[in-house]
């Protein structure tokens, strides 16, 4: 772990160096000031590091100091030292927004306890900063690609290359990695955009029935049809048809579907009427379909249909370096929804986050962000537990994993009311009974929600 820079402001000459020597045998990179004003032109808010200053100085003390750096920076930590401390200057000190308050002669031992936290707390400040403002800086309308790693960034840059060229395009990445958002982030930034995007799992819908999902049929046209049916290629018409998983789509459908690629035009099923298409078609697979071709699983001639354009999604796993950000979106996202409180992020969280493989990848990193939403507090906010909890929730009945978010509620209610039952009667809109009756069963006292 780097250690932060230190600004060391103190008019004692010996102090000064002694302080310092200390500092960079531990490791701390520091520079020393006899003058807080001297040090006052390298503080910015982008500072990475920790502010040591004397309080009893001639021209700006340290107590004016520490108010100069607020001013710039209101998380930046000062660490106030004096051989006068005292209760009432103790005290001034940390309400005025001091990080802590050393009294001279102190340890190294001590110095370095108080500036490693001190550090941490200024690390984590500016990582978050920079993941609300990475947020922040995704302003296009329509889905977010949210992410700073290269391949990310080139992906961006592809869809906003091809978003109004006239091709059919391929997505290709595995379970999880936001296939259909690059399809609707395709569209939304085309001129198809004011027409329709249509949306169809070729996977899940039986091979008896996926014809007529996507081509229509007239009345009469099968057993059962007993009125028109507008097609997926025709209600896209204008726009844009999606069709996810493709690989899985039965190779009767496909001889008709690359017809329709090639022609540009369909017929119902039951119909001799052709009708043109003006439509862009996306398709996306977890597989490789050059070699699902070459084991017949695949028609050839479609797959150089589509693959006319192709834009491959990384793993997770492959871009780690986007993975705070995207927790902390989807975190915000599931604290919107359940009007809740942002819950707390430390750089433990983060290590697991990082550490995890993540075999489901954007889809289940949301889905751990959304518990630890609604379940982190049951669980001190420590993220390994929780997700290990998951797997013990998804081998609950629903009667009890319903049980567990209502208790996961009721006391997150309880937390931000302190304990204050009559507030959280209010905003979870449940009677006086109801409640009792549910933090009885809970084990639930108010009490231990109050400060």
């Amino acid at each position: 772990m780097i250690a932060p820079n230190v600004l060391l402001v103190d008019d004692e000459k010996t102090v000064r160096d002694a302080t310092a020597q200390s500092l960079l045998l531990a490791g701390y990179e520091v520079q020393t000031f006899s003058r807080a004003a001297d040090a006052l032109p390298l503080i910015t808010a982008e500072f990475e590091g920790v502010i040591i200053s004397d309080i009893r100085m001639p021209e700006m003390d340290g107590l004016e100091f520490l108010q100069h750096v607020l001013r710039i920076d209101r998380d930046l930590p000062v660490i106030l030292i004096s051989g006068h401390a005292d209760v009432a200057t103790a005290v001034s000190a940390i309400r005025n927004g001091g990080y802590d308050l050393l009294e001279k002669p102190f340890s190294n031992t001590q110095l370095v306890e108080v500036l490693k936290r001190a550090g941490d707390k200024r690390r984590l400040t500016l990582e978050n900063r920079a993941l609300k403002e990475a947020l922040a800086n995704q302003t296009r309308p329509g889905p977010r690609i949210i992410g700073q790693t290269p391949a990310i960034m080139l992906l961006r840059k592809m869809i906003t290359r091809i978003a109004n060229v006239n091709a059919d395009v391929l997505v290709m990445g595995e379970t999880g990695t936001g296939k259909e958002l690059v399809a609707r982030s395709i569209h939304e930034q085309s001129q198809r955009r004011d027409h329709n995007y249509v949306a169809i799992n070729c996977a899940a819908i039986p091979a008896s029935l996926l014809d007529s999902e996507l081509f229509g049929h007239e009345a009469g046209a099968f057993t059962g049809a007993k009125g028109k049916r507008i097609g997926k290629f025709e209600h896209a018409n204008g726009g844009t048809l999606f069709l996810d998983e493709i690989e899985g789509m039965p190779l009767t459908t496909q001889a008709p579907l690359l017809r329709v690629l090639q022609e540009r035009q369909i017929e119902r099923l039951g119909s001799n009427k052709l009708i043109p298409l003006d439509i862009r078609v996306i398709a996306a697979t977890k597989v490789d379909l050059k070699d699902a071709a070459e084991r017949a699983e695949f028609r050839r001639d479609l797959y150089y249909r589509l693959n006319v354009v192709t834009l491959e999604i990384p793993p997770l796993r492959a871009r780690r370096e986007d993975i705070p950000l995207l927790f902390q979106h989807f975190v915000l996202i599931a604290a919107a929804r359940c009007e809740t409180e942002v819950p707390p992020l430390n750089s433990r969280a983060l290590h697991v986050l990082m550490g995890h493989d993540w075999p489901g990848n954007i889809r289940e990193l949301r889905n751990i962000a959304e518990r630890y939403v609604l379940l982190g507090e049951a669980y001190n906010f420590d993220l390994a537990t929780l997700m290990n909890a998951g797997d013990r929730l998804e081998g609950l009945s629903l009667t009890e994993q319903v049980a567990c978010f209502e208790k996961t509620l009721i006391v997150q209610a309880l937390n931000h009311h302190q304990g204050n039952t009559r507030a959280v009667m209010d905003a979870l809109d449940v009677p006086r009974k109801t409640l009792t009756d549910k933090m009885k069963k809970y084990g639930l006292e108010r009490e231990q929600f109050r400060e």
